[in-house]
C-alpha cells in the first residue's frame, strides 16, 4: 500500500524579496534650474523635492492632498505635491516657495504675509504662498470673497485666515503697482 503524502505543518518559508523597482530618468526644471535624477517609481513629488533636491521649503503635511502644506505650481498650475508622483513631472517646470524671492529680494506675496502677520506657527506657509501666488497670476484684482475661496484648500491651524487674507489682497495691490510701473 503506498504511503500517504505527508503535510509539512511547519512555517512556510520566507518568499524571496521581489526584485528592486527599476528607476526611472525625469528631466525637472525647479526654480529655473534644470534637474535630471532617477527615481523609483512610486516617489511622490514632494519627497523628490525635499529629499532629492534638497528644497525643504515644501512640506510634507498630510500625505492625502488635504492640507496644502505641498503646493507648489506645475507647468503654471497650483499642484499639491504629495498626490503627483515625481516621475509625472517629467518635463515639467516647477516652482517651490524657494523660487518665489528674486536676487535677496522677497516676493510681493512674502512680503505682504511678512508685514501682515499672515503666519504663526508657519508650517502651511509655504504652501499658503504658493497658492496665494497662483490665485494672484489667475486674478490680479481678487476681492476678499475671491481670496478665501482661492485658498480653501490650504488649511491653517493656527490663524482665523484674516491676516492671511489681508496679506494676499496686499500683495496683489503692490503687484498691479509693480505691473504699472514696468509700462
Amino acid at each position: 500500500m503506498p504511503r500517504k503524502k505527508r503535510v509539512d505543518r511547519r512555517k512556510p518559508r520566507a518568499k524571496a524579496a521581489p526584485p528592486t523597482a527599476q528607476l526611472a530618468k525625469i528631466n525637472v526644471k525647479v526654480n529655473g534650474v534644470q534637474y535630471s535624477a532617477e527615481v523609483e517609481p512610486r516617489m511622490l513629488l514632494v519627497h523628490f523635492i525635499r529629499d532629492v533636491l534638497g528644497l525643504t521649503g515644501t512640506h510634507v503635511g498630510c500625505d492625502t492632498g488635504n492640507c496644502g502644506a505641498c503646493t507648489v505650481i506645475m507647468d503654471g498650475k497650483s499642484v499639491k505635491s504629495c498626490n503627483i508622483f515625481a516621475v509625472q513631472a517629467d518635463g515639467a517646470e516647477i516652482l517651490t516657495v524657494e523660487g518665489l524671492a528674486r536676487d535677496g529680494e522677497l516676493h510681493p506675496v512674502q512680503q505682504a504675509f511678512w508685514e501682515h502677520h499672515g503666519l504663526q506657527c508657519g508650517f502651511c506657509t509655504p504652501g499658503m504662498l504658493m497658492q496665494a501666488y497662483w490665485l494672484l497670476t489667475q486674478n490680479p484684482s481678487p476681492t476678499e470673497e475671491d481670496v478665501r475661496r482661492g485658498l480653501s484648500g490650504n488649511l491653517c491651524r493656527c490663524t482665523g485666515y484674516q491676516k492671511i487674507v489681508e496679506a494676499v489682497l496686499a500683495a496683489a495691490e503692490q503687484m498691479r503697482g509693480q505691473q504699472q510701473e514696468v509700462r
